[in-house]
């Protein structure tokens, strides 16, 4: 169980700061500052978070069959790694309840 948890530690992390960037910067540059037409080299951070967070959720569902979680608690995993802070919340609570 301990590569499981290290696993969905590292992809928490990497998609939780992914989407911290994609909230926070790409979001606003491209909707509030209209800057995707003369930005357009930004778009490969959509990309590589989507691409990440199937890889999210493969560890997500493997920690939480090793963990005996309830389909619910398969399916806030899972919502766990859409919000940028929720995902570093999780992995914290999931360090803690492994020790």
């Amino acid at each position: 169980m301990k590569n499981a948890v290290l696993r969905f530690r590292a992809m928490a992390l990497i998609c939780g700061v992914l989407s911290l960037i994609l909230w926070f910067f790409y979001m606003p540059a491209k909707y509030i500052f209209n800057l995707d037409r003369t930005w357009p080299e930004m778009v490969w951070i959509t990309h590589v978070h989507g691409a990440l967070y199937i890889f999210y959720v493969l560890a997500a569902l493997q920690l939480s069959v090793k963990m005996r979680k309830s389909m619910s608690g398969l399916i806030w995993m899972i919502l766990a790694g859409t919000l940028p802070v929720a995902s570093f919340v999780l992995e914290r609570k999931v360090v803690q309840q492994t020790s």
